[in-house]
């Protein structure tokens, strides 16, 4: 963060000032001990606890609440000097209270701060956080931020437990379950994330290129919400990775739906701009514009230049030759739809996922129905090698044509909704004829030493088919009988035959029974993708499976590696983990969307609009198994937010 963004001294120096309010018992004397804050512009330069009668030139105000009453304790001596780089500073607050026998008291203490103005690392551009526009701008507010907190935190409170005591109190789900699906949530607030108010006066043509289809909803959507942003993860610095946002974005679209949508207006936004930029890219070596208009990006930006005017911060490969980008744009905007009812959002990214999968097309190079892999780590798994026809990337492709053709149908659309069925019918056999072997989904069609491979991912196009209500009966891609063997086998092999089934599943095992260690990702366990294979597990009735598959990575995160609030992308069964605080394991909540589908508690499918469009150890049932879905609300019930 830019230095003006650092706060002011928060706290002022007290010491011995008792308040006994006339409506407290007697016998009650509170004594509250402020001492001076660590942040810049605090009044001590004494490295460690300030001492007694040190010099001292506090903030404006903190808050204190004793059973109802607001105690603002203001000082006006202006404003310190700002500390020196690499100077050390630090702070105490202490309250104590006599306590009569046999009674109880209550102290509430609010310690706020105020930084209202971001500036990225080109400084080109300030930018407001979103709480700016109910408490201002100007640094000044950590006040009234601390009082609000006071006057309102026991209706959170309430709230937050309203919210989390279905699945708390679900004596058939296992506490190890609970602790990961609550606590998990904690990378959204903790990975780098920025939540930003869009200017009043921004226009259009800022966000998009002039002439192009227009999204009629873009700015009512980002001027209401803002924009929202988060790391791919603390170690991996760009916003909003969207092949890895794809298994995340279960969290925001079940809790804070309204931030999902304003999320993929930006990412929309950006599919249709470009950057004719040329850049060399580090594993090809060649060299090619950084942003293609109709597709879509890795990532909104790099926090140290200027996030979403400059996109595409990963450097590695050109992602406008990945095949899963845009698939998982698709894939999102239709399941978005079915868990909101958002029609107006659905007209607004039609037009969008046309011009992503027209260029998605371009890669069926035998026109068979079918995309094929270019040789290359062409997907999320951006160090594993595809080749052909492919398990993952075409599972995916071919759920994506199954969403066009449901969306084509809500909005009228019969020439794409035919288009798009003629694909689906081709794609499907020759999915069939090139990867199934009898038991699960080939790799890859390559015929490579490693194409065999069982990959714990294989099935993630039927994963988003079944968040979406679209994976039984006629509305099924993949058959019933083949889904549920490949999932018994990846249990058999990638679970159960990896470090003894205690570890979750190992991205690719060979058929013989040992890890594939053609790539360092393939030998990898990658907890996001883990939670997603167990709510695939979940969908299909293997419910057992599922949650023991999912507990073995919650087991060896949070307990053995002891990487509580900081889950990485990945581990191996030595124990040797990368990439600390991660964003792809949120997708824990697509389990939560699983269990709530099997319980019978999932959002029915949308009505149709009103006109067309032209042209382990402790184990569960499935059965009452937490807060139910709302479609268009809040998520699965109310949460503490603004939205």
């Amino acid at each position: 963060m830019a230095p003006e963004q650092d706060m002011e001294a928060c706290v002022p120096p007290l010491q011995g000032h008792n308040y006994v309010p006339p409506s407290v018992p007697a016998g009650l004397a509170l004594n509250l001990h402020l001492l001076p804050s660590w942040v810049r512009g605090s009044p001590c330069g004494v490295p460690g606890w300030c001492r007694h009668g040190a010099s001292h030139d506090p903030c404006p105000m903190a808050s204190l609440d004793i059973r109802g009453h607001f105690f603002n304790l203001i000082f006006l001596a202006g404003r310190s000097s700002v500390t020196a780089k690499g100077e050390e500073t630090a702070a105490a607050v202490c309250a104590t209270c006599t306590v009569p026998a046999r009674g109880h008291r209550t102290l509430e203490l609010a310690l706020a701060w105020d930084m209202p103005r971001v500036h990225f690392g080109s400084k080109e551009k300030l930018h407001l956080r979103r709480y700016t526009r109910f408490f201002g701008s100007n640094g000044d507010a950590a006040p009234a931020l601390a009082r609000y907190a006071l006057a309102h935190y026991e209706e959170w409170e309430r709230k937050i437990d309203a919210w989390q005591k279905p699945v708390l109190e679900n004596s058939q789900l296992p506490s190890w379950y609970k602790s990961a699906l609550f606590n998990e949530l904690y990378f959204l607030t903790d990975g780098g994330t920025v939540w930003l108010e869009l200017p009043h006066d921004c226009l259009p043509q800022e966000l998009q290129t002039p002439g192009v289809a227009s999204l009629s909803h873009l700015l009512p959507v980002l001027r209401e919400y803002g924009r929202f942003a988060y790391l791919e993860g603390q170690e991996y610095r760009m916003y909003n990775t969207y092949d890895v946002h794809f298994y995340a974005s279960f969290a925001l679209i079940m809790l804070w739906p309204k931030l999902q949508i304003s999320l993929q207006y930006d990412i929309a936004v950006t599919v249709i701009n470009e950057d004719v930029e040329p850049r060399q890219y580090l594993m090809s070596g060649q060299t090619a514009q950084v942003k293609l208009k109709n597709v879509v990006p890795h990532d909104i930006g790099d926090p140290d230049d200027e996030p979403w005017q400059r996109v595409n911060a990963y450097l590695i490969h050109d992602t406008a030759n990945w095949k899963d980008l845009n698939l998982k744009f698709v894939l999102q905007v239709y399941r978005d739809y079915y868990l909101t009812h958002d029609v107006p959002y659905l007209r607004d990214m039609w037009p969008v996922c046309q011009a992503v999968m027209e260029s998605e097309l371009r890669f069926d190079t035998d026109n068979d129905g079918l995309i094929e892999n270019g040789g290359f780590a062409d997907q999320t798994y951006d160090a594993w090698v595809v080749n052909g026809a492919s398990a993952y990337c075409g599972g995916l492709w071919l759920a994506a044509v199954r969403v066009m053709c449901e969306m084509a149908e809500v909005l009228g659309d019969k020439e794409t909704q035919q288009k798009y069925s003629g694909i689906l019918q081709k794609g499907k056999e020759a999915f069939e004829r090139l990867l199934w072997n009898g038991k699960y989904y080939n790799y890859d069609s390559s015929g490579s030493s490693t194409s065999s491979s069982i990959m714990s991912d294989q099935c993630a196009g039927q994963w988003f088919l079944g968040a979406c209500g679209l994976d039984h009966g006629e509305l099924e891609v993949f058959p019933k009988s083949h889904v549920i063997s490949a999932l018994q086998t990846i249990f058999e092999k990638n679970v159960m035959g990896f470090a003894g089934g205690t570890m979750g599943a190992v991205n690719g095992m060979r058929p013989s029974g040992v890890p594939d260690t053609s790539s360092v990702q393939s030998s990898e366990v990658w907890i996001g993708v883990v939670y997603a294979l167990a709510a695939t597990m979940i969908q299909e009735g293997m419910v057992q499976e599922g949650f023991h598959t999912a507990e073995g990575c919650y087991r060896t995160v949070w307990e053995q590696l002891g990487m509580a609030f900081q889950t990485p992308e990945a581990y191996c069964e030595k124990k040797v983990y990368r990439s600390l605080a991660y964003m792809r394991p949120l997708s824990i909540w697509s389990m939560q969307l699983a269990l709530e589908s099997r319980a019978g508690r999932a959002p029915c499918a949308p009505p149709a609009p009103s006109s067309p469009v032209p042209g382990g150890s402790e184990q569960s049932n499935g059965d009452n198994l937490g807060p139910v879905a709302s479609a268009g609300s809040q998520g699965p019930c109310p949460v503490p937010s603004s939205l």
